[in-house]
């Protein structure tokens, strides 16, 4: 369905969160105007977004980030609006008291993220610093939820017309950076890793590894046929995402050479997508980022289109900028690794704007709600309950909840049953 927006002027941020906010989320074909009397003309669904009201349209004032160019040090405060928070107040003219695509725009293209700020050791940009922590919004999908707001307006303007709907989706990502715990690793890390749990007195952990080796039992990483089971038996598909990186101080899984580890990425493939997962110095550097990208290439024997970081900083945004260059086309990197929510404040994908380069790039970013590394100092079961309510939230917007686990998650009975569980509850 077509909707009309009046602006008087068009610019490349005003093009680009308008797609996302009456695009991808409310599911409009979006026509911008300048033109009065094309608009008044128009018989459809139709707002103005300007300085000034034309008439008695459903108009959204314009706050002014938007026909800004660069990043500026912004000054606002922090509102409320019918149980939503919200920012960038405008004048009461407006059918809504604050600019929703300024807002949705701040957060989207992470603009504060642009700005100075102590870099942490985990997520890069600390989650402290972020606005959505600091005014306890994180969980909530408010730029969803503000496109939705505008929603129920033109719904009351025109009430005649049916207005396009998408369902609630969940998605479930595997991250592989370590294949095998103990198998496969070669003679030479069996027996160094053996003698330090010796030296340490880890001697369940060395008698485990032994059981390992000689057959005994199971790899405990190697939970890949029951996660495929458990996805047949309740409909789902999951992703898998595969690490291809030199042995170095950050990567301790087998080598991408072995044809067991090649064998192993093509036979998920029969069963879900598949993805890369950069190492940590293809972060960095984007000749090393085109050398794994090229060895999946080779293994999977198709174009790679989907890359995820799971466990290093989210180097923002130059990883996005060599993402972009290297044509992967999809990234699910967007997220905090020890907190649950929207780092970006939306559930809808969205495409990366460099607010360097004032440019749309091809790259679709699709925000995480969950990395397992949140798990390792939370109670699993304890979030279920917090998770059902988001997914309500959620389901309100018709959004998407995606979910990061790492094939190491399932190695103990405990942690594997809490997150089944919660595949379950979520989809």
């Amino acid at each position: 369905m077509e909707l009309l927006v009046y602006i008087p002027k068009q610019t490349p941020r005003i093009n680009y969160i308008f797609r996302h906010i009456c695009g991808r989320i409310l599911g409009f074909k979006v026509k911008f105007c300048s033109k009065v009397e094309d608009f008044i003309a128009f018989e459809g669904v139709k707002f103005s977004y300007a300085k000034k009201k034309l008439g008695n349209e459903v108009f959204i004032q314009q706050y002014g980030l938007l026909g800004e160019l660069g990043i500026n040090d912004l000054n606002f405060s922090m509102d409320i609006w019918e149980d939503v928070p919200c920012f960038f107040r405008v004048s009461s003219e407006s059918d809504i008291p604050f600019d929703i695509f300024s807002a949705a725009f701040y957060l989207v293209t992470r603009y504060e993220e642009y700005q100075p700020h102590v870099k942490n050791d985990v997520d890069s940009y600390p989650l402290e610093e972020s606005l959505a922590y600091q005014h306890e919004f994180l969980k909530k999908p408010v730029v969803d939820m503000w496109a939705y707001k505008l929603k129920a307006i033109l719904q009351e303007k025109f009430p005649d017309i049916a207005f396009p709907d998408k369902g609630f989706k969940s998605k479930f990502i595997i991250s592989v950076s370590k294949a095998f715990k103990h198998r496969h690793n070669g003679l030479v890390r069996f027996v160094g890793a053996s003698l330090r749990d010796l030296f340490q007195f880890k001697l369940k952990s060395m008698f485990n590894r032994f059981k390992t080796m000689l057959r005994l039992q199971q790899d405990p990483y190697d939970v890949y046929d029951e996660l495929i089971d458990f996805a047949k038996a309740n409909q789902m598909q999951l992703d898998f995402f595969f690490q291809l990186s030199n042995y170095s101080r950050y990567t301790k899984g087998i080598s991408y050479n072995k044809r067991i580890y090649h064998k192993l990425i093509k036979s998920m493939g029969d069963y879900g997508h598949l993805g890369l997962l950069p190492g940590f110095e293809a972060l960095y550097s984007i000749d090393i980022l085109k050398k794994e990208k090229k060895r999946w290439e080779n293994i999977v024997n198709r174009s790679l289109t989907k890359a995820l970081i799971k466990n290093y900083h989210l180097n923002f945004p130059d990883a996005y900028l060599n993402f972009n260059k290297l044509e992967i086309e999809k990234d699910y990197s967007m997220g905090y690794q020890k907190n649950i929510g929207f780092r970006a404040g939306t559930c809808t994908s969205f495409q990366f704007y460099d607010l360097n380069m004032e440019q749309v790039s091809g790259l679709l970013i699709h925000p995480y709600v969950l990395n397992s590394n949140a798990l390792k100092e939370l109670n699993l079961y304890e979030q279920i309950d917090e998770l059902k309510n988001l997914k309500s939230s959620v389901k309100a917007v018709n959004g998407q909840m995606n979910f990061i686990f790492e094939n190491s998650d399932f190695a103990e009975e405990g942690s594997k049953n809490a997150i089944f569980t919660l595949m379950k509850e979520m989809l």
